[in-house]
């Protein structure tokens, strides 16, 4: 049951629960007292409500897109095109009425060609129910679903049901749309589905589509035969059905076409002495067909405009996956990519982040595509340079890490589009583990997503003698975390690993010592194993982990913070960049506990819960060097208090502990061990739920970013849009796109 809890010290007064139980009815959710000696909170149901107002920004790209060759803006033009025209296949990932939704907004919009008042005015929905349904819009196309991307929980609209239902009316399609969905669209029970996650723990996953019964003991054995067999999972849904009274499971490729490549197996007996003995594994082709398809047609397009071979290579090896579902050309585009050095446009599709697959190894649909920002590379560009100085410093030693540097492309960029559930501030990949270690891999960072500011932002739980250097300083101490983040940290570790039959990447007749135990190691990654399927669904928490620890590790060395700009001789000091570092991360620890489900014990967003267990490890260097205060009995007044001089003394070698276990888990595939260290490191306490009570109170809504698009002229050159940074303007925007 939903429900709307009063907690008073003594009493209840009856104007409250009036209120209560009028916003219950508003919201068609069922009103349920329970007394309890604390503050007056609402449940969870309320949680739940699309942000109001949504922050809006604009992604600003036009004197770098402008800088551009003609040439070169049709190869952004349809490369953008087949990035979008994944938007689709991301929302039905996400939940089943996703794109049903989807067509609801758009629909609407186009139906009365964006005159919102219009349509109020002639349905008889008053300007503020109209502003809650631009504002739930809004939240849903920012996050290419009705799940937030940071987070996986859903959200729901805060116009009442029967409003919406009025301009849905509007017209007889539309009205069918809605009626088809507005259930899920506003149901929040039972309350695990919620969140994304394992079918048979109650939450939703179209991972798994129309498979609610099946369990995560059949995902793993499935995936376990898929490693076995050399069958990749990125590009994958899995189906559990019954036919004729057997069970079997159906693995659903993405691809244009709908038959197999000749001589493939597309039927599976399952082993026997497994739980799955006796039922068959189908290979089914053609998900998101109609989408693979013009995709293709697009980047086919494009070819011709591109600027070199490998570009033009690359590009084949994208049509041919996307055409045949084939992660083995994927693949081959990735090492393309690879060695694809400088472009002026830089480009990545396909089925890369596996966040939100409770399994951790299917991935969601993305693509972006972004110009280079000269200036701000310089500064990474010497950073990949003096990378092989900065590696031994890391706290695992020789044996642990990888034979040689792959020195790779790293890049600032500024966004032109980026096609997903959300944008994030750094990017790392391909994240095939194989090509990372033997090819290399790239880093960039999006100039114009980092730069992008909320407007009116409060900045909360930090005290207010630190407020002025941190608004000052916390996008250069954020330039230098994700420089080193996704540089150092996920691209440096050796994965021991068997490569093939008998052949291993390390001395297999004297392994290398275990620096936590002294002794030869005893496991690593067998063949056919890679880092995800070893460690599931924790996998990339856990990565995204190493890598926030080895910023803060290497983000106070000072010859580090020289190549920044902020040495000793300079306007901004290297300390004070190092402190909002530090401050920075704690504070991001304590907002996590927004992703935090206290019912299901569940984290919701893998950098959030990292960014906690970071804050764990900074609380437990004790000394006073991190302290979480508070004096009032709401915790209204809870601020982190960071020990500036105690960084270097505690900070940093508590990170470094920290860190030292995670990275050597992760190289010789201690399964065991690592899902341990990080059980207890994100386990949160009763003091850290009573938190996450204010964290919740003073939350802020995360950005929706508002990108351009481009059309071609009648004279064939290509045009920039943009909107303005509004509900309407990002409603517009993905109406022109015409998915």
């Amino acid at each position: 049951m939903t429900e709307i809890w009063f907690f008073v010290r003594f009493t209840v007064p009856i104007y409250l629960i009036c209120f209560a139980t009028h916003l219950a009815e508003s919201l068609h959710i069922e009103l349920h007292q329970t007394l309890k000696p604390s503050i007056l909170r609402f449940s969870q149901a309320q949680s739940y409500l699309a942000d109001s107002p949504p922050t809006i920004c604009r992604l600003e790209v036009e004197p770098h897109f402008s800088n551009l060759q003609p040439n070169e803006k049709l190869y952004a033009h349809y490369i953008s095109r087949a990035a979008f025209l994944g938007t689709r296949i991301t929302m039905r990932q996400i939940s089943p009425e996703s794109e049903a939704i989807y067509d609801l907004i758009v629909g609407l919009y186009k139906a009365v060609e964006g005159d919102w008042d219009k349509l109020g005015k002639e349905i008889g929905v008053d300007p503020q129910n109209m502003k809650l349904w631009l504002e739930y819009a809004a939240c849903f196309l920012g996050n290419a679903g009705n799940y937030k991307s940071f987070g996986d929980e859903k959200f729901i609209p805060r116009i009442p049901k029967e409003e919406l239902k009025k301009l849905a009316a509007y017209t007889t399609e539309m009205n069918s749309v809605f009626e088809s969905i507005q259930e899920a669209m506003y149901s929040t029970i039972p309350d695990s589905r919620n969140l994304l996650g394992y079918p048979d723990a109650g939450h939703l996953s179209t991972y798994y589509p129309n498979s609610p019964d099946i369990t995560k003991q059949e995902i793993e054995a499935i995936q376990s035969f898929m490693i076995a067999n050399a069958l990749l999972p990125e590009n994958t849904r899995l189906s559990k059905v019954e036919i004729g009274g057997a069970i079997e499971y159906h693995l659903l490729k993405a691809s244009a076409f709908h038959s197999a490549t000749e001589g493939e197996i597309l039927e599976y007996n399952l082993p026997t002495g497994t739980p799955l003995e006796g039922r068959k594994l189908k290979i089914i082709y053609g998900d998101h067909s109609k989408e693979m398809e013009i995709i293709v047609a697009n980047i086919d397009k494009a070819v011709q405009y591109a600027a070199n071979d490998t570009q033009r290579s690359m590009l084949a090896e994208y049509s041919k996956s996307f055409r045949i579902g084939s992660l083995e050309a994927h693949k081959e585009s990735q090492k393309y990519w690879v060695k694809d050095i400088g472009p002026k446009v830089e480009t990545n599709l396909g089925f890369i982040e596996t966040y939100r697959d409770p399994a951790g190894v299917r991935g969601e649909w993305e693509g972006f595509v972004a110009m280079v920002n000269e200036e701000r590379t310089r500064a990474f560009g010497e950073l990949v340079k003096k990378a092989e100085e900065f590696i031994p410093r890391l706290p695992w030693g020789k044996e642990l890490e990888k034979d040689k540097f792959l020195k790779p492309d790293f890049t600032s960029l500024e966004v032109l589009t980026f096609a997903g559930s959300g944008i994030p501030a750094g990017i790392n990949i391909p994240n095939y583990d194989d090509i990372r270690q033997t090819i290399g891999f790239k880093n960039v960072s999006l100039g114009n997503v980092l730069s992008a500011k909320a407007p009116n932002e409060r900045i909360t739980f930090i005290r207010e003698q630190d407020v002025p250097m941190y608004e000052k300083l916390r996008g250069p101490a954020f330039e230098v975390q994700v420089g080193l983040h996704e540089l150092l940290g996920h691209g440096t570790g050796k994965l021991l690993s068997e490569t093939s039959p008998g052949e291993y990447n390390f001395d297999i007749n004297s392994p290398p010592i275990n620096p936590l135990t002294g002794e030869k190691v005893k496991t690593w990654y067998k063949l056919g194993e890679t880092w995800g399927s070893v460690f599931g669904g924790i996998a990339a928490s856990y990565e995204e982990c190493r890598a926030e620890c080895v910023a803060m590790y290497l983000g106070g060395d000072a010859d580090i913070l020289e190549i920044f700009g902020f040495g000793e001789n300079s306007d901004i000091k290297g300390d004070d960049v190092l402190y909002i570092e530090y401050l920075s991360m704690a504070r991001a620890g304590l907002l996590a506990l927004e992703q935090w489900d206290p019912r299901s014990k569940k984290w919701g967003q893998a950098h959030m819960q990292a960014r906690f267990s970071i804050l764990k490890s900074l609380l437990q260097a004790g000394d006073g060097f991190v302290t979480l205060s508070s004096a009032e009995l709401d915790h209204d007044d809870l601020v982190v208090v960071l020990d500036r001089s105690k960084i270097k003394s505690h900070g940093k070698p508590a990170v470094g502990k920290y860190l030292q276990k995670l990275s050597i888990y992760k190289s010789i595939a201690d399964v065991d061990a690592g899902t341990k260290l990080y059980a207890e490191m994100t386990e949160v306490d009763e003091t850290m739920a009573e938190y996450r009570d204010v964290v919740l109170r003073k939350k802020q809504p995360r950005k929706n970013f508002v990108e351009a698009n481009t059309f071609i002229k009648e004279n064939g050159e290509v045009e920039l849009k943009h909107y303005e940074a509004t509900c309407e303007g990002l409603i517009q925007s993905y109406a022109e796109r015409d998915l």
